[in-house]
């Protein structure tokens, strides 16, 4: 600044008034500051700006997965009301690695950003405690386990699988199958414990078996077909903890020649931008990712600006049931 200043011909003070409060800085002071940045090729410190102000006006958005349209629409929402706060978003993709995401953890603390959203993977959340423990406010989206000291924002993911296994039902569906997901994933749980909560309060002889996959890749869907194929029993409806799943699935039985939806329902869960386009499209139970992650920034937000009387607390947002071909034919 002190370079930009004598070139301009200006005091320290009016190159940092025309940086920061330009509305009481005349046009051709203006001007000639400006030329001199391009001419010197000057950028802003701003870990050096936050330092001195005592804060700073970005925040980290670290997700668990971007090619899941889901933390996509999160991203979305956050940046949306980050702009609307005046604030500016960094973020990072953890791709489904706790190490990563613990880097990126670090990686933020270290820039000093004014507070972090995290959607975190269910290994642990340790790194949660170290960055508070250094200051940094922290929200969790998306998964938050039994977190009460910090904000979340999470979805009812329990009535998200309830609403995909009544639609199979209401349908006329009775030889359920839960199809695939780790069962180390509390939504994957979570759903599964939806859709049998479901089954049981309908009774009238509906069954709903379950297979488990390591991930939620198409690939695993594609080997539970495989195996219903060789097993001989294809169920007449079929509840996929994601759309990855479920279109592994369709691909593999309808390759086989059965018939989707006539001989077997298939839904999936988080509506991904495919689902729709698909050759078939795909029914499934969307979540809000753009409200989630409008929630979440608001609630950081909040928490930066108004620490003595912030107070936390978990928002849970409501699923909902979009019905496309894959369940209901015309």
């Amino acid at each position: 600044m002190n370079d930009v200043a004598r070139l301009a011909g200006v005091s320290l003070g009016t190159v940092s008034h025309v940086l920061n409060k330009p509305e009481i800085v005349s046009a051709k002071t203006i001007a000639r500051v400006t030329a001199a940045i391009d001419e010197l090729g000057f950028v802003r410190n701003d870990a050096a700006r936050s330092l001195a102000a005592g804060r700073s006006n970005t925040v980290g958005l670290i997700l668990t997965d971007v090619g899941n349209s889901l933390f996509v629409d999160i991203a979305r929402g956050a940046e949306r009301a980050a702009s609307s706060a005046g604030r500016s978003l960094l973020l990072a993709n953890s791709d489904v690695t706790f190490e990563k995401q613990e880097s990126y953890l670090d990686i933020f603390d270290e820039a000093r950003v004014a507070g972090i959203i995290l959607a975190p993977l269910d290994a642990g959340l340790d790194g949660v405690d170290r960055v508070r423990r250094h200051g940094r406010n922290i929200v969790l989206v998306n998964y938050a386990g039994d977190r009460t000291d910090c904000c979340s924002v999470v979805v009812d993911e329990e009535h998200g699988g309830y609403l995909a296994a009544t639609h199979l039902m209401d349908l006329g569906r009775t030889r359920l199958l839960f199809a695939g997901g780790p069962s180390d994933l509390h939504a994957v749980n979570a759903r599964r414990e939806g859709a049998q909560r479901a089954v049981r309060e309908r009774g009238n002889g509906v069954t709903l078996q379950v297979i488990p996959s390591r991930n939620l890749k198409s690939a695993s869907g594609r080997s539970i077909g495989r195996q219903l194929l060789e097993d001989g029993a294809i169920p007449d409806g079929i509840l996929a903890p994601a759309d990855q799943l479920a279109a592994g699935l369709i691909h593999e039985l309808t390759d086989a020649g059965v018939t989707v939806p006539s001989d077997v329902a298939v839904i999936g869960y988080d509506n991904n931008q495919f689902a729709s386009e698909a050759a078939i499209p795909m029914s499934t139970v969307s979540q809000p990712g753009h409200e989630m992650g409008e929630e979440a920034l608001r609630l950081l937000i909040d928490e930066i600006d108004n620490p003595r009387t912030h107070e936390h607390r978990r928002i849970t947002l409501e699923p909902s049931l979009i019905v496309r071909r894959s369940t209901v034919a015309h």
